[in-house]
């Protein structure tokens, strides 16, 4: 058993400040997205880009990063990825076109998806000894994320009302050099050998891609024209194609045994759907307020914040103690559908309606159903992996989550456009829209809440996987397992 890193807890302190940073990048943008489009001239259509730059290369690289992660060790790749997104920051602020702030943005996201897969390895290595402290750090460092998220908007309005929108990405830079001045505080973990997948990365990459590509555009061309029909079965081709490489590559980057892992599938689906859910909430949540009850970008990302707060209480201070009483399973079901409630609860916004009314309560019992959901997905991917594939487990969690973001909220952006969410001005035909996306939300909650009832099995192996006999950061993970009834 390794010795016990007296740091930790300032460690996971810096590991924590990454995880809230990365995922804040994919929110702190939407309230700025008006005045990026006067500034640079975007249309109408290519604006979503901004967002889904960054989301399609984040999610589509983070598999890559999470065996990169295993290959040249955590440490180094986390310090490597905080340098790619200070500089893709750097862009992001400069930009003078369009084509200059998408740019910048994918830069992020592959930043991103290096720091990601990375801070959750070297957290597995540093609290691997004690499964109690495991999951009490697994609750902090799970809270960081969607606090993250939701405050991302807060400090969107933040800086594009009192200074201006290029702050939204000139923040990364401090922050950033300040967390590559603290990496002294992470363990430093050894190379293993092998090899880079790069045909599979780029496979997997350009597959996401171009389904996020075919979902965004299609409710302009049609979703039955050929256009989209050829991109759609074009996307699906390339990930059958990364399938097919990753049985027969010598270092695969996803070698498919990793899937025999228990309740790694499961979990997985459980948080694709978690995302694809969440994500579209707070946007259109937010577009709600400010197009429709006529809220300043500040007053908005203010009126999120009771979410926060509540995402922050209950994450860390009741996430571990229910789930080693209760277990992944029923905590991932309870908040799934505990979120489709407040979901449906948000549908029945009105165009006259006021803050206290039509969002707060129903805002709350989503932010509930999130904060139940969240640490239970994370802890039920990542138990029973072996050290050698940390990275990978981590890098596979975090696609999902974010392919699942970023499919769910270009699909329920169709959905409400369809329905009004593009009439600009006229407020019935805006609400009728946002409540359609908030009713879509809620069957894609409630969806995964019965698909993780059917297939997530109530106990997993409290054993590490095949391989991990004797790996301490594996070996803790399986005692954790135990201890939680994994």
């Amino acid at each position: 058993m390794s010795s016990v890193n007296p740091r930790r807890w300032w460690a996971l302190l810096v590991l924590a400040t990454a995880q809230f940073m990365v995922i804040m990048d994919t929110s702190i943008i939407g309230v700025a997205l008006p005045e990026m489009q006067r500034d640079l001239g975007f249309s109408p259509g290519d604006l979503q880009w901004v967002f889904n730059a960054y989301v399609v290369a984040f999610g589509g690289l983070l598999l890559l990063g999470g065996r990169l992660s295993d290959l040249f060790g955590a440490r180094r790749v986390f310090v490597t990825g905080w340098g790619v997104l200070i500089a893709g920051s750097v862009v992001a602020a400069a930009a003078q076109s369009a084509a200059v702030e998408i740019a910048g943005r994918a830069v992020q996201g592959v930043g991103g998806a290096l720091i990601a897969p990375s801070a959750m390895t070297l957290l597995m290595i540093l609290f691997s000894h004690d499964p109690r402290e495991l999951g009490k750090a697994l609750a902090l460092y799970g809270a960081a994320a969607p606090a993250g998220g939701t405050a991302g908007v807060f400090l969107g309005g933040v800086f594009t009302e009192w200074l201006s929108w290029p702050w939204i990405f000139i923040i990364y830079v401090p922050i950033g050099i300040a967390t590559l001045l603290a990496t002294g505080l992470l363990p430093s973990v050894q190379p293993r050998r092998g090899g880079v997948d790069v045909l599979g990365a780029g496979a997997v990459t350009a597959g996401l891609a171009l389904a996020v590509f075919a979902v965004v555009r299609a409710p302009e061309v049609g979703w039955g024209a050929a256009a989209t029909v050829v991109q759609l079965a074009g996307a699906a081709a390339l990930l059958a194609l990364f399938l097919v490489i990753q049985r027969t590559a010598r270092s695969p980057l996803m070698p498919l045994g990793v899937w025999r892992t228990p309740r790694l599938a499961s979990a997985n689906l459980a948080m694709v759907l978690l995302g694809a859910a969440w994500i579209p909430m707070w946007y259109f949540l937010n577009l709600y307020l400010q197009q429709v009850l006529g809220y300043g970008a500040f007053a908005s990302g203010a009126a999120l914040l009771p979410m926060t707060g509540l995402l922050m209480v209950v994450m860390t201070l009741l996430s571990a103690r229910l789930l080693g009483r209760f277990g992944p399973k029923p905590l991932l079901v309870g908040g799934l559908l505990t979120l489709a409630a407040g979901l449906l609860w948000l549908s029945a916004v009105e165009p006259t309606g006021s803050f206290a009314v039509d969002v707060l309560p129903a805002s709350l019992v989503a932010a509930l159903g999130m904060s139940l959901a969240y640490i239970p997905g994370l802890m039920a991917a990542m138990s029973g992996v072996p050290q050698e594939q940390a990275g990978l487990a981590s890098g596979i969690v975090n696609t999902t989550y974010q392919v699942g973001s970023a499919l769910g909220l270009a699909a329920l952006t169709a959905l409400a456009t369809s329905q009004g969410a593009d009439r600009l001005g006229d407020l019935p035909a805006l609400t009728d829209g946002f409540s359609a996306a908030f009713t879509g939300a809620a069957a894609v909650a409630a969806a995964g809440a019965l698909l993780t009832a059917l297939f997530m099995g109530r106990r997993g192996s409290s054993r590490p996987a095949a391989g991990a006999a004797g790996a301490d950061a594996g070996a803790g993970a399986g005692a954790g397992a135990e201890e939680v009834r994994l």
